[in-house]
């Protein structure tokens, strides 16, 4: 009996690596030198440094890549090395760059970069519509990357002269042969909006360079690799496991598998913004702390700008940093990438970061009667470090509005009277243009639903696009 038990645990580890292999679509890449990079002061002038010592290719894949300061200085060390012969490919969302000056595209054009926008909408696809490329990736000649969820703009660098503080965020810079599997993600997607790449432009060798074993993770529409992976992650937690996540609406198989966690004992801490672009998936999440934190969750609330970065650290060993939140849209309708580290030191500094956030950070309870009976209804907010000011932001007007908007709606109504709200509010006004306007409303409707019923038509044909129709460059 005592040589079955000691059989059993000694094949625990391979079984639990099988189950990540399948769960990830994904084998562990050993030999791999990956260092941490919290927010974009110290990101960017990596990704600069890596962008200006490429020789063979520069392949860097972007949600939002914006044509302000930060921008135009990543456009110019990306025209300074076609300049020298190196092949640049280029590729960014439509919708997340949407804002972008086409004339800044043109002049990244007319110096030989190819630029691709991925899935511009379709008038009557509207599944397709709903597919985004959300990865953030930069891969210098198939040998090195930076992974995470950053995007390209003024956001993540901040404006020290105008008090203005970053957006928190997390990345990664792998060097070895998981920055060739990352680029092959990048081909893969290339390909889908057009030509695929030239051969050769392709590493077939990488050395080994250090000693992080990573698992690279590509969320793709309609799998659920990363969600899979969340939920083993969090299932054999044995101590702890701590998330942070900027938009979080998580599938109920998450949901179930933190409290689960949480109820067994291990240590389950959740940091979310303070205060969101996005406010009303901001409302969407708080409306959830209420099962969470009757399960024993600890929830945090950043007290910062915004939060942006998406990872999961648990037992000091598992690190996963990319651009999946977990919600449905990321977890089951993008293409994502996220890198899975198995790495102890790794780990540890993780954890030490997160450490660091929580001491700018609010914890929110389930406030407590005078008899010690818990309220279920209410929640209350505590700074977690009592001792620890918000670091020094001046917000800018975008984010002083949506600020305006959670402290009125989320906080004093209440993140579900404020969904409500909304909601009634549409309604109201749909219902007011119908009273003042019959006609208008009437044709405008009828052509609505004629629009929809030809969209659902061409889906029972079965007939799926070969891809984003992108095989034009980014208009300009």
């Amino acid at each position: 009996m005592i040589a079955h038990r000691e059989a059993t645990r000694d094949a625990l580890p391979e079984v639990v690596d099988r189950a990540m292999d399948r769960a990830t679509g994904s084998r562990p890449i050993p030999g791999n030198r990956v260092t941490l990079l919290f927010d974009g002061p110290e990101i960017f002038p990596e990704m600069l440094r890596r962008i200006a010592a490429a020789e063979r290719w520069i392949h860097l894949d972007s949600y939002i890549f914006r044509s302000d300061e930060t921008g135009r200085m990543f456009a110019e060390a990306l025209l300074e090395r076609a300049s020298a012969g190196v092949a640049v490919r280029v590729l960014t969302d439509w919708v997340g760059s949407i804002t972008t000056r086409r004339k800044f595209w043109r002049k990244l054009r007319a110096a030989g970069i190819a630029v691709r926008a991925f899935n511009p909408p379709r008038l009557v696809r509207l599944r397709r519509n709903l597919v985004r490329d959300h990865r953030k990736v930069l891969v210098v000649d198939g040998t090195q990357a930076v992974v995470g969820g950053h995007c390209i703009g003024n956001e993540w660098t901040g404006n020290p002269a105008k008090n203005r503080q970053p957006w928190r965020e997390t990345a990664c810079a792998v060097d070895g042969p998981a920055a060739r599997a990352v680029d092959q993600a990048f081909a893969r997607l290339w390909r889908v909006t057009g030509a695929g790449l030239p051969d050769g432009e392709l590493a077939t060798d990488v050395p080994a360079t250090g000693d992080s074993a990573v698992r690279v993770i590509e969320g793709e529409p309609g799998g659920v690799r990363t969600s899979r992976a969340t939920e083993l992650l969090l299932n054999g937690a044995e101590q702890r496991v701590w998330v942070t996540d900027a938009y979080f609406i998580a599938p109920r198989g998450i949901y179930q598998a933190l409290m689960d966690a949480a109820s067994d004992g291990v240590d389950v801490r959740l940091l979310m913004p303070g205060t969101s672009d996005l406010s009303h998936v901001q409302n969407l999440t708080r409306i959830g702390y209420g099962d969470l934190l009757r399960a024993g969750v600890r929830i945090f609330e950043w007290r910062g700008p915004m939060l942006h970065a998406k990872t999961i650290v648990t037992d000091s060993r598992w690190v996963r940093i990319g651009s999946t939140n977990l919600n449905v849209s990321s977890l089951l309708a993008n293409y994502e990438l996220d890198v899975l580290i198995d790495n102890g030191r790794l780990g540890l500094a993780m954890e030490a970061q997160f450490r660091r956030d929580l001491e700018h950070s609010t914890e929110i309870q389930l406030s407590v009667r005078r008899k010690g009976r818990r309220n279920r209804g209410k929640l209350a907010a505590i700074p977690a470090a009592a001792d620890a000011p918000p670091p020094a932001h001046r917000p800018g007007l975008r984010e002083r509005r949506r600020r305006a908007v959670v402290a009125l709606w989320a906080v004093v109504a209440g993140a579900r009277r404020a969904l409500l709200l909304q909601y009634s509010i549409g309604l109201a006004l749909v219902g007011i243009l119908f009273l003042i306007f019959p006609r208008t409303m009437a044709v405008a409707f009828g052509v609505l639903v004629l629009w929809l019923a030809a969209a659902a038509w061409l889906e029972t044909l079965g007939r799926e696009p070969r891809g984003p129709d992108d095989s034009q460059p980014v208009a300009g």
